[in-house]
């Protein structure tokens, strides 16, 4: 199957080796990955600050760079909620390019589980205890709530119950910076309810920002995983992977 792989800003920037894995993940489970180099931003920053007519901008420039896309996988739930549910919205009238586009765009996880039918991903993973953060976009806008689960435990995680699971980190994109305190206080909630347990894995990387930033705050010396590098890291455990050095 062919698929187009919307890296988003945060993997750019700060989660390239997510974005890699991504990559090798999707190979490894028999796609043919590629990767517009025209793509850019979302838009979702500017949908959340109010600011429709740049988002628009940035959605329409997206639905030309990814038009020929069989399917589009993001490996981020804010930014797979952003093309999903927030494109339709942006679209003006007679233009059904972004309706498009959202109906065949994918969280990665999701994409697994329910395009690919995967679940099971071999024992790479066994001995790992495992607490999940899923975002507030991919479990509350795309309803994705088991997903992660189903893939670490069929990589052979132990998944450990963790009180502070499906609530909100606080980062919330804009939010962590108009309202500091608050946000910070979210991020702490959650840490102090943390198990003990060898990764927190999370398929959004603003999340991973957000508690991995607070936890070095509190020099909590705790690993913060993207899903698509927990996920590869299980399935390239179990044979020597001439991907892992490429």
């Amino acid at each position: 199957m062919k698929v187009t792989l919307f890296v988003t800003c945060l993997a750019d920037h700060y989660f390239a080796q997510a974005a890699a894995d991504s990559v090798r993940l999707l190979r490894r489970l028999g796609c043919e990955v590629h990767f517009p180099e025209a793509q850019s931003c979302c838009g979702q920053p500017a949908w959340n600050a109010g600011r429709n007519r740049e988002a628009r901008r940035m959605a329409e420039h997206t639905a030309r760079v990814l038009a020929d896309a069989e399917a589009v996988v993001v490996p981020s739930g804010s930014c797979a909620a952003m093309l999903k549910k927030s494109y339709p919205k942006l679209a003006v009238a007679g233009d059904g390019s972004l309706a498009e586009l959202a109906a065949h765009t994918w969280e990665l996880g999701e994409f697994i589980v329910h395009r690919l039918g995967v679940t099971e991903l071999g024992n790479g993973l066994a001995g790992r205890r495992v607490a999940i953060h899923q975002g507030c976009h991919a479990l509350r806008e795309l309803r994705l709530e088991t997903e992660p689960e189903l893939l670490l435990r069929g990589a052979g995680a132990e998944i450990v119950p963790w009180e502070a699971q499906d609530e909100c980190c606080g980062f919330g994109g804009l939010f962590a910076v108009k309202m500091g305190a608050v946000s910070a206080a979210m991020a702490d909630r959650k840490l102090d309810t943390l198990p003990a347990v060898d990764w927190v894995v999370s398929g959004d990387g603003g999340c991973i920002l957000q508690l991995d930033g607070r936890a070095r705050m509190r020099r909590a010396r705790i690993p913060f995983v993207h899903l698509a590098t927990a996920l590869w890291e299980g399935v390239s455990s179990l044979a020597a992977s001439p991907e892992r050095e490429n």
